[in-house]
């Protein structure tokens, strides 16, 4: 069979717009109509895209991440953070921190090995805001739980890097292999700091043209110039695109009054870039790692959700938050998909003879999670009233 990216593309939007319809006529979000559409012409079943081709779509998961960050970081809104105080930061600090807990106990009980257990169990803190903003901006979900429920899975990556950083050196420790403790400890912090000031920088210089093109077409070349440059920077710099666009959204949405404006053309040009994202990770999910996944796979799967949600409750009850944050905003958090593939191979280095094993856990969760995430979502937001 002759293959060619252009006819792989239109394949791709085809099937999200079929899927996606018929995730709807099933009351499902429609990006996990994407993800199955995905998942039935990539290369684990019909094969309609193969695998050579999906490595050419990595700019397209990169702009899509890109702009989806930004979005986030639109909703970063300093009066928000007044009126709520502190949390949605003790809620992503206790979600994070429950789940790796929940998930390295659960592990080093099955196993006994401690450095196993504490590096695959610190990937669980990991949430995909993707999904999550997919799912909140096709019902347009609003509210109290919505609200917060950004917040967090914007927050989320910074803590799960710093307890990724965490965990890896306690296991170098234990295994006296790689990096130095020293140098594992610091770098999710220059990583993490060096995002946001980039984000920072980027956004103050995305103010200044703005005084001046205040068309359509000209302001929606900025933004796409903008996100582009600072996921460029981000990658040669090795910091978070994610963090680095969330924090540029929230310099433009404080500082700036064309966000609204700005916000409603990126609506416009981000659908089909969104669907090519999610049918695309839909292509690239595995099957073959199904059988492989064991007692630890079940163990991870489960505890990390059970870990999401006690500490997402926990956390919003700690800070007196409404009860209905306190009920629905963990089963909102269980998407899971790059930042948890990215960690994993960072793992492979740190505990070499149990990077295999790793990998195969954490691509069969992706696969549940992905499929699982973002219905739960839009059955938290509609119990919550937000839908």
């Amino acid at each position: 069979m002759i293959h060619n990216i252009f006819i792989s593309i239109s394949l791709m939007i085809l099937a999200g717009m079929l899927f996606g319809r018929i995730a709807k006529f099933f009351k499902l979000p429609n990006v996990t109509g994407y993800l199955v559409g995905g998942l039935l012409i990539g290369p684990a079943i019909l094969g309609l895209v193969p695998a050579d081709t999906l490595e050419d779509f990595h700019i397209v998961s990169d702009i899509a991440l890109g702009f989806i960050a930004f979005s986030i970081g639109n909703e970063f809104k300093i009066s928000y953070f007044k009126r709520v105080g502190a949390m949605p930061i003790v809620i992503a600090v206790f979600e994070a921190l429950f789940a790796v807990v929940f998930v390295v106990i659960g592990l080093f009980v099955a196993t006994n090995n401690l450095p196993f257990s504490l590096v695959l169990g610190s990937i669980a803190a990991a949430t995909a805001p993707a999904a999550t903003i997919m799912v909140i901006k096709q019902y347009g979900a609003k509210g109290k739980v919505t609200e917060t429920l950004l917040s967090v899975v914007a927050l989320d990556d910074a803590v799960a890097l710093m307890l990724f950083g965490v965990s890896v050196a306690i296991a170098q420790g234990l295994t006296n292999s790689g990096a130095s403790v020293v140098s594992s400890l610091l770098s999710p912090v220059i990583e993490i700091f060096g995002s946001l000031a980039l984000g920072l920088v980027m956004g103050l210089l995305f103010l200044l043209p703005l005084r001046w093109f205040k068309k359509d077409g000209n302001r929606l070349s900025l933004v796409i110039g903008f996100v582009f440059a600072v996921t460029g920077i981000s990658q040669l710099l090795n910091f978070s695109a994610l963090l680095s666009c969330m924090a540029m959204g929230a310099v433009l949405t404080n500082m700036s009054s064309a966000e609204k404006h700005i916000s409603k053309l990126c609506d416009n040009i981000t659908p089909p870039i969104f669907m090519l994202f999610f049918v695309a990770s839909g292509a690239e999910l595995q099957l073959s790692v199904l059988p492989k996944i064991g007692v630890a796979g079940l163990i991870y799967v489960i505890l990390r959700v059970v870990g999401k949600m006690f500490g997402a409750s926990f956390g919003a009850a700690i800070c007196h938050a409404d009860k209905k944050i306190q009920k629905y905003i963990g089963p909102a958090l269980v998407p899971q998909a790059g930042v948890a593939i990215g960690l994993s191979l960072l793992a492979t280095k740190v505990v070499p003879e149990y990077g295999a094993t790793i990998r195969a856990i954490i691509l069969c969760g992706t696969l549940i999670y992905e499929m699982i995430g973002p219905v739960l979502t839009k059955m938290a937001l509609k119990k919550a009233g937000e839908i």
